[in-house]
This record gives C-alpha cells, structure tokens and sequence, in this order.
C-alpha cells in the first residue's frame, strides 16, 4: 500500500531530481573546453529566456505552437470518435474501413511528409494534416475498442427499454464506452504536441518552438535550444495535466479502485 505524503513532500520529492540535473549540468558547464558548447552555463540559459520573452518572440511561438496543435487535435479527434463510432456500430463500415485504417496507422506519421508536401505543399496545411493524423489514430481505436465492448455488455438493454439505435447509443453505448473514449483522447493529446513539434522543426518556416529550435541550431544557439525546450516541456505536461483533471471529473461516476 502506497504511504500518503504531506503535499509539500510530494512536491519536494518531485523537484529532487531537476535540481540534482540542474546542478550536474552546471558542474559540466564549469569545466569548459569541447564541453563548453554542448553544457551551457544556467546563467546563459536564463539571459537567453530573458533575451526571448522580451523581444516576444517566445509569447509568439509558444501562442503559434499551441494552437497549431489544438487546432490539428480539434480536427484529428472530432474525425476519429465519429469514425471510431461507426465502425463500432456498423460492422459493414468495420469491414470496409478497418483493414485500410490500420494498414494506414503502421506508416510513420512523418514517413507520410514527402507525399503531404507534393499535395499541399510545406505550409500550415501540411503541418495541420501531420498533426491531426496524430489525433485521429489513437481516437479512432479507442473509440471504436470503447463502443464495442460497451454494446457486449448491454446487449439486451436496448431491446428491454424498446430504444431506438440513436436512442441507445445515446443513452448506453456512449456512457459506456466514455473511460476508453478519454483514453484515447488523452493519448492524442500527447501524440499531437509531439507531432506539432515535429512539424515545425522539419517545415522550420515560420514562427513556433521548433521553428526556432531549428533555426537555434544552425545559429548554434544551444542556450536558445534548451530555453524553447523547456517551454514545450512546461506546455505538454500543462495540456495533459488539465485533461487529466477533465477526465478525472467526467468519470467522478466511476467507482474508485481501491
């Protein structure tokens, strides 16, 4: 059984090891020489953070970067819990699309840039697509694992209340397919942050983290590098704390695992 802390334990605990890091990355730093490119000094990683956060430009590509990805997950997810729906539903439509689906989800996401940029070329539309196939993945198979495994569950409840199709996918196959429908959204939600980064560092053009990583790294910039890391880092762990939280408050109904 897990022992309960004191929330600032848990806190403390949590921050042991970035300060352990912190200060063996200082301790390289300090010793100069082949390291001194690779080991940044903190101080420098800071003047850096300032020099960015006052210019605007870390505002900029933070605001740019975020919603590129909400915007692709918006897209990706919407498409994959509808499909995910009807080919749960549907068997027809689970035989027609299923084998194409998960044929197309074995090509790596960014193996798909190449023909992307033939279509639509290396601008935001391209970047958009990459981002919502990342979406659409994880939702299309948890939604789909979810409406299926409900309806085995509740195979009669449908003919006991006399509902209509759209009345018991309303009313039970939803509900009970919600749990591994959030799944799947919280596992698009981390694929579509990663793919939004990708993007952005292989199609550098414009403004966004990985723009400017890539643009850091032919500068040379290792302090810029690990100051747009950083931030992206603090923006994915906040996006998947607050679904976490949403989750967490749609399933209060669930009963707790003890």
């Amino acid at each position: 059984m897990r022992a309960h802390r004191h929330p600032a334990a848990r806190v403390a605990l949590g921050l042991l090891i970035p300060i352990l890091l912190l200060a063996l990355w200082q301790a390289q730093a300090e010793v100069g020489g082949a390291r001194a490119l690779a080991f940044v000094p903190l101080a420098s990683i800071a003047a850096a953070f300032a020099e960015l956060a006052a210019s605007g430009q870390l505002l900029t590509d933070a605001v740019t970067t975020t919603s590129r990805a909400l915007t692709g997950l918006v897209l990706g997810a919407s498409a994959g819990v509808l499909l995910g729906i009807a080919m749960g539903l549907f068997r027809s439509v689970d035989r027609l699309i299923g084998p194409l689906y998960h044929a197309i989800r074995q090509v790596p996401l960014l193996g798909w840039l190449p023909l992307i940029g033939l279509w639509v070329g290396n601008g935001e539309a391209a970047k958009l697509l990459i981002v919502g196939l990342a979406a659409f993945y994880p939702t299309v198979l948890n939604t789909y694992e979810g409406i299926v495994h409900a309806e085995r569950r509740n195979t009669d409840v449908g003919a006991l209340f006399g509902f209509s199709r759209a009345q018991l996918l309303r009313h039970v196959l939803l509900p009970g397919a919600l749990p591994l429908i959030l799944t799947g959204l919280s596992q698009a939600i981390a694929f579509a942050w990663i793919a939004t980064i990708g993007t952005e560092l292989l199609l550098g053009a414009g403004a966004g983290l990985g723009a400017t990583m890539s643009l850091a790294q032919a500068q040379q910039r290792m302090d810029v590098i690990l100051v747009a890391i950083a931030i992206t880092g603090l923006i994915g762990f906040t996006l998947n704390t607050l679904f976490a939280r949403l989750r967490g408050h749609l399933l209060r109904w669930q009963p707790a695992i003890a």
